[in-house]
């Protein structure tokens, strides 16, 4: 058996497809988006091109749910692909041959899975990997999720249930998926299904990815995580949820702020609390309503992708990667900023107030980093906070802008956009 943190041992970077296609992803879209991150992201660290919901239901289409929808089943209960949208599925194949075709890349490839058994498999009582059990024999019928109708939750300790378990990751392990995304089951404040889902299930997911032998990286949603429970997540998980979706809403990116400020502690190799995904570039693609390109302006996505880094934050674009512009680009191949993503340490914030913050932390040679936050609309002026430097004078490398300046201890201020950041790399 494999360390679960092995597999994650910095921050896991990829594209995930939620919130460009919602429900309606298919095999065009997985394969454009991997060609892209090999041509374009792959030299930069970015390697997961991760599946999200709904990948069983031939009729998906947008962001939107059909509510009892009829999916895609094996003979054992066990969700398959459409062939409809993913016709390399057909036969029985799974998602094997996208999955060796994004290997192919020198990349590696993610699902998302409702926790639980299909609705539909209980409603028929059919069969299981476990001789003699059902279905309905491990579905805990008042588990439901009250977002999506497609599952039940599953009973812990009977007959059956660790087993159906075991037998989809058994059967994921066969497609050769390194990553999942497991949906509904994130232990949150005042969740309805509190007494049936969470911690039990959580931990019947861990064994089962352990037993199948593969090793892939666990991820929970949604949020918000409860910060009691942040043991239990490190022990099982590699990423969960602080939030729910993260979107492209201003406001959204003032509530991370507390969010990080609250979980920066629990931070380690292997176990990474999560901000959710990048809603930059191209979202919500074919919606007649809401397709568009992000909502936040650039300096918008400067401030998230310069908290997610220091926070280290695990980082999944949002957007039609082939769409991307130059700007959007440019977010995701700084090497500077993702090294402090993926190889700083001791990141923590110095200020916390409802106008600003300020984070620092240090790069991977020991120096120390410190970003300023403005989360107001005027431009603002900032000193250096007390006790981070000890120089009298010290050089200060700027990551976005790549300017570099030569200060004194009394002479320090930095000016930051409204709504935007600056990160520097102090030299002393």
């Amino acid at each position: 058996m494999y360390n679960k943190n092995d597999v994650a041992k910095t921050p896991p970077m990829g594209w995930n497809s939620w919130d460009c296609f919602g429900a309606g992803v298919n095999e065009e879209h997985l394969m454009a988006n991997a060609e892209y991150m090999r041509d374009n992201l792959k030299e930069y660290g970015w390697e997961y091109v991760v599946c999200d919901i709904q990948w069983s239901e031939p009729n998906a289409h947008s962001c939107h749910y059909n509510n009892f929808a009829e999916l895609y089943m094996d003979e054992y209960s066990r969700l398959i692909p459409a062939p409809e949208r993913f016709p390399s599925s057909a036969g029985g194949k799974g998602f094997s041959v996208i999955s060796e075709k994004i290997h192919a890349m020198g990349l590696k490839f993610g699902i998302h899975i409702m926790r639980g058994i299909p609705r539909q498999a209980v409603h028929r009582n059919t069969p299981i990997k476990c001789e003699g059990v059902t279905a309905r024999d491990i579905a805990q019928q008042f588990s439901v999720c009250s977002w999506n109708t497609d599952m039940y939750g599953i009973k812990d300790g009977v007959r059956g249930a660790q087993e159906y378990y075991d037998s989809i990751f058994e059967l994921y392990a066969s497609w050769g998926v390194d990553f999942i995304k497991v949906d509904d089951i994130c232990i949150t404040e005042g969740h309805p299904n509190d007494l049936y889902s969470g911690a039990k299930e959580i931990e019947m997911i861990r064994k089962a990815m352990d037993k199948c032998g593969r090793p892939m990286v666990l991820s929970l949603s949604p949020g918000p995580a409860m910060i009691e429970h942040a043991h239990h997540l490190s022990v099982n998980a590699n990423m969960w949820r602080l939030t729910g979706d993260f979107w492209d809403i201003r406001e959204k990116i003032h509530e991370m702020f507390r969010k990080c400020e609250m979980w920066y502690k629990f931070t380690s190799e292997g176990c990474w609390p999560d901000c959710d995904m990048l809603p930059f570039g191209h979202l919500r693609v074919g919606d007649v309503e809401e397709d568009s390109y992000t909502r936040f302006t650039k300096e918008d996505q400067t401030t998230v992708m310069t908290l997610w880094s220091i926070f280290r934050s695990p980082l999944m674009f949002g957007g039609h990667m082939p769409d991307n512009d130059e700007f959007t680009l440019s977010l995701l191949t700084n090497r500077d900023i993702l090294e402090i993503n993926q190889y700083s340490t001791g990141g923590r914030p110095v200020v916390c107030e409802k106008d600003r913050s300020v984070w620092t932390c240090f790069d991977k040679d020991g120096n120390t980093v410190v970003a300023f936050f403005n989360l107001t609309d005027d431009d603002m002026n900032f000193t250096m906070p007390e006790g981070l430097i000890e120089s009298d004078s010290f050089t200060a490398f700027d990551l976005w802008s790549k300017k570099e300046n030569k200060y004194t201890s009394d002479n320090f201020s930095v000016t930051v956009d409204g709504n935007s950041a600056v990160i520097l790399r102090i030299c002393q």
